[in-house]
């Protein structure tokens, strides 16, 4: 994207930012309905995931589950944009949240316990990781942006509250952070290639599945908890649990953390980020998404 149109549109982001909450519930609820009625590829794989993973649901209840999800993404630069933009003042004003197992958290780094803190990606996940880290201290491991330019705004926007951020592929970094009793947020849900990946059953289906987690607790010997967020009426609520998986082989510790992952997803189907092609790498870019 050309940095000063992006320079533009972020500063153009910044200002609707200013508009009272419920302008941008108004707004979001106007996006949702735009994004539902153009044919764009993310609505497509969004679809085609959900009809993929929901085989047992009517094909009513799976249409309604896409609509959902799709208005439900309208609301994203605006809780995007309070995650980035907004004061710890302002959000603790505006926003209803509440966490829960933070007391977990909290006695682990007292002790001087590394956690790596699994987390799916909900179509809020933005504003959920900063109001964990409004209340934790907090670290977190992303994905570059494939533009440079967002990449910086978006990782300015994520140290607005978190201690700190790492790429993925800087693994060293956040194995340093786990062994000095820090918490650390993972996703292990995107496919991110077979080159570094188990192929593990996620909705019962062979996906790209990222195999370091268990070599990362085996080395760090941290404690592992997940983190689940979803939206009860106008509450945000993230719960935090101790888990314990089988870590007898990655495979056997990635498909028991994909079934935990599942039976929270399933819970509240229309936050989760359906839009990223999940099974790429196992049923084809082509084949399957296209």
């Amino acid at each position: 994207m050309n940095r000063i149109l992006l320079i533009l549109l972020v500063n153009f982001w910044r200002l609707v930012m200013l508009l009272p909450r419920s302008v941008h519930i108004g707004l979001g609820h106007l996006l949702g309905y735009v994004f539902y009625s153009i044919s764009i590829k993310r609505n497509k794989f969004s679809k085609k995931n959900i009809d993929l993973c929901f085989p047992e649901l009517s094909r009513k209840k799976r249409s309604d589950i896409y609509k959902l999800n799709i208005l439900s993404s309208g609301k994203i630069p605006f809780e995007s944009g309070m995650a980035w933009f907004w004061s710890d003042r302002r959000i603790n004003k505006v926003l209803k949240y509440k966490i829960i197992g933070l007391k977990d958290i909290l006695n682990e780094q007292l002790i001087n316990n590394g956690v790596l803190l699994f987390f799916k990606h909900s179509l809020h996940l933005e504003l959920d990781a900063r109001l964990l880290a409004m209340n934790l201290d907090v670290y977190g491991v992303e994905r570059a942006h494939n533009s440079n330019s967002f990449d910086s705004i978006q990782t300015s926007g994520r140290l607005k509250s978190m201690k700190g951020t790492c790429d993925r592929n800087n693994p060293i970094r956040f194995i340093k952070w786990l062994k000095k009793g820090k918490t650390v947020l993972y996703a292990t849900d995107q496919d991110y290639g077979l080159g570094q990946s188990n192929i593990v059953d996620f909705f019962g289906h062979p996906a790209a599945t990222i195999s370091a987690p268990l070599k990362i607790i085996k080395t760090t010997k941290c404690k592992t908890y997940f983190l689940n967020s979803y939206i009860d009426k106008d509450t945000y609520v993230i719960d935090i649990e101790s888990i314990e998986l089988d870590m007898s082989s990655e495979i056997s510790f990635s498909k028991e953390l994909n079934l935990h992952m599942e039976k929270k997803i399933r819970k509240n189907p229309e936050e989760y980020l359906w839009q990223h092609r999940r099974f790429k790498s196992t049923l084809g870019k082509e084949d399957f998404y296209e």
